[in-house]
């Protein structure tokens, strides 16, 4: 069982590795140490925060039986955890905002900033959703407005470049000296696949390059400023497994022996200069060492998301060769428990917010007759998916509208579940709608043949471009088999795809609703992209406010619409 702090995972791994290096170490620190050129430094991070400001029942945690999480409390762990630590600094991994609960995102996220500020965060990277409004809002949540103070810790961006110049659009990194001769440097990134995930109309110019190559670059430049001790703050992550992949980690379950995912290999290919990674983007939770290019062994960690855990993280730093002692770093995990008081700077902003957020999203949509839930993964059918694909072809589908005989949902753009039992038993709210589709993208319908349909259906296995399997969810009368007992693109069986009983016919002309973000060929669903005549409609939250309010009467409400779209063989 994990308990509420694992035990401290030191970076050396393996008895020969720690031996060597704590002798080494030891050797120097027993002659200096009494000199003061050792001084111990926290770094306490989060990351994939998403506004989840408020206290919701929805955030648990495995093992335990009451919800955690929520702005009031995690703001109280993180200053207990600081407590009686001079050299302390709070960081974040990006993902801040953005796919945010209604109370944030009706303000534009502009109450996850404001907490985000009390909490004393330093320094955060940008993650993938920083970008889900497009470059021009991002910089307004840094900079502020006249209304609006913007954010009090920098946002890096060292490999967010324009592609005209080459040159970081945000800072790359962001030096904290904490005094007495004690400085850290801290380098900020996206994942390099940022550009595929969110709309492209956003991010017009922008490039994002190479995490490696970024990471490197911008180490030697800060050693030549003479900032040795260096962490990387990186929007990009891995996956814990039970498998032994050579890497020692801890997990929630308290069962991962290993990890695997994009973080491996760029913690293992990444520059020696850096002494410390800070994960994101999987949602997950780890703390692992991973060799260097060196062998060496650094520190890995992520912080699962919403705010349920908080990373903190302690070394040793060498005031005589400025650098973190790698042999000293040690990370651990703790989940942000409500049995602390709460933070008052944070109930306040809570207080603000909530009755204005209560007014605009209390107001009743419609009513479902049961849960309508999303599914364990975003590799599957399920329930919610289907339904927001059935509202968006009902939406497109007359001529004035699109013409839509076909729609697709993506699975990673339905971010919450519809509950029967939150709030009112069966009424659905705009907040608690709002809050299933954040992203405010539109529902564009668009012309693709047979065979770009096939195309897009085969996109949902793993490439190049996308390392997971992502479950395009489909509107009814659309049908398929996807025979897992084939190999590669043969998995999506070509001539099972049927339209109302009749097969789709490779080089006849549908017209296919999806929203903005996979027309702009997001997930790396680059089919969609190559779609012609398009035509834009309405946001995709109203879209879905309005099925709701047409088909989820008081009299007859909604139900979870029956799996079995896709027919799967294993």
């Amino acid at each position: 069982m994990f308990h509420t702090k694992t035990r401290r995972l030191t970076a050396a791994v393996g008895a020969a590795a720690l031996a060597a290096t704590t002798l080494a170490v030891g050797a120097w620190s027993a002659n200096a140490g009494g000199h003061g050129r050792e001084v111990d430094l926290q770094l306490l991070a989060i990351n994939d925060f998403h506004g989840n400001i408020e206290a919701s029942s929805s955030l648990t945690w495995p093992g335990y039986t009451t919800p955690v999480g929520g702005a009031e409390y995690l703001a109280t762990h993180l200053d207990q955890a600081r407590e009686g630590e001079r050299y302390s600094t709070t960081v974040a991994a990006g993902d801040l905002i953005g796919a945010s609960p209604f109370m944030s995102a009706v303000f534009d996220d502009e109450p996850t900033i404001e907490s985000l500020n009390a909490m004393g965060v330093e320094v955060s990277s940008v993650g993938n959703h920083e970008f889900d409004a497009g470059f021009e809002e991002l910089n307004r949540i840094i900079e502020g407005d006249e209304d609006f103070e913007g954010a009090d810790f920098p946002y890096l961006g060292a490999n967010v470049v324009d592609e005209e110049t080459g040159r970081p659009v945000l800072d790359p990194y962001w030096i904290k000296n904490f005094g007495g001769g004690v400085r850290v440097g801290f380098i900020g990134m996206t994942l390099e696949g940022t550009g595929d995930i969110v709309s492209k109309s956003g991010i017009e110019g922008l490039v994002f390059k190479d995490e490696v190559e970024t990471a490197n670059k911008y180490a030697r430049e800060l050693k030549r400023k003479g900032v040795n001790a260096i962490v990387v703050l990186l929007h990009e992550g891995g996956i814990p497994v039970t498998e032994d992949t050579g890497h020692d980690c801890e997990s929630a379950a308290g069962t991962a022996t290993g990890m695997s995912g994009p973080i491996v290999d760029i913690a293992e290919t990444m520059t020696p200069l850096v002494d410390v990674i800070v994960s994101g983007h999987t949602h997950q939770e780890y703390v692992c060492s991973v060799d260097d290019p060196n062998g060496n062994p650094r520190l890995v960690t992520s912080a699962s998301n919403y705010g349920r855990v908080f990373t903190e993280i302690d070394a040793t730093y060498d005031k005589r060769t400025k650098d973190i002692v790698r042999s000293t770093v040690v990370g651990s995990n703790t989940v942000v428990t409500r049995d602390v008081a709460k933070d008052e700077d944070q109930t306040a902003i809570l207080e603000e917010y909530g009755p204005l957020a209560a007014e605009a999203g209390g107001r009743v949509v419609g009513y479902i007759a049961e849960d309508i839930k999303r599914g364990a993964t975003r590799a599957e059918e399920f329930p919610l998916g289907s339904l927001i694909a059935d509202a968006q072809l009902w939406n497109t589908s007359s001529t004035d509208t699109g013409g839509a005989e076909i729609a697709f949902m993506n699975p990673g753009g339905v971010r919450a579940d519809l509950l029967y039992t939150q709030g009112t038993p069966g009424e659905a709210t705009y907040g608690e709608v709002f809050t299933v589709q954040p992203f405010a993208n539109y529902v564009v319908t668009l012309d693709l043949t047979g065979a770009q349909i096939l195309t897009a259906l085969q996109q949902q296995l793993p490439s190049a471009s996308r390392s997971t399997t992502l479950v395009l969810q489909v509107s009814e009368g659309f049908t398929y088999t996807w025979d897992k007992t084939k190999t590669g693109t043969d998995q999506i069986v070509a001539d099972s795809l049927s339209l109302n009983g009749e097969p789709i016919v490779a080089d006849q002309t549908y017209r296919v609703t999806v929203n903005s973000f996979l027309a702009d060929g997001g997930d790396s669903f680059y089919a969609f992209a190559e779609g012609q005549n398009r035509l834009f409609g309405e946001l995709d939250v109203d879209a879905f406010e309005d099925y709701i309010a047409e088909f989820g009467t008081s009299a007859t409400p909604l139900q979870a619409p029956e799996l079995g779209r896709i027919t799967i063989v294993s």
